[in-house]
């Protein structure tokens, strides 16, 4: 254990990267009091038979809850159900890997319905984020398939 310094004996550093070591030290310590992240990525793409996309869902899992970090559809395919589909599909995976649950955000009202239309629950917001928006938050819970 390094020797304690008096905080006028210290500097601020401010960097334009996330710092690695910070995010090292501060992942051990919530392993400890939490345990194991276990993170895994996850992308589900629809394409067109000409190879491109149509809509596709990222995402992330860590303590067994899937993070959507992205949904989208192009334009012209909205409102025919890709949107259900894809959720609709990381549902039944995140089922297949036993999970807890699943949550996402987004800025529009519209789409907060859209998600509670299909089992999300509104369980927060952030008023101006971004400015003129509310940051809707929106969870899941996963019961038996």
């Amino acid at each position: 254990m390094s020797k304690k310094e008096p905080i006028e004996k210290t500097r601020i550093e401010v960097a334009s990267a996330e710092s690695q070591e910070l995010a090292n030290r501060l992942g051990s310590e919530m392993t400890q009091s939490y345990g194991a992240r276990e993170e895994a990525h996850i992308s589900i793409l629809i394409r067109r038979d000409d190879g491109g996309i149509i809509g596709g869902l990222n995402g992330l899992a860590h303590w067994r809850w899937l993070y959507i970090r992205h949904l989208w559809v192009e334009q012209n395919y909205r409102r025919l159900g890709y949107a259900k589909k894809l959720i609709s599909t990381a549902k039944d995976l995140a089922y297949e890997r036993n999970y807890i649950g699943v949550y996402i955000d987004t800025f529009d009202t519209n789409t907060a319905h859209f998600y509670e239309n299909v089992g999300f629950k509104i369980y927060g917001e952030i008023p101006d984020f971004p400015i003129g928006f509310n940051r809707i938050f929106l969870y899941l819970p996963l019961g038996a398939p």
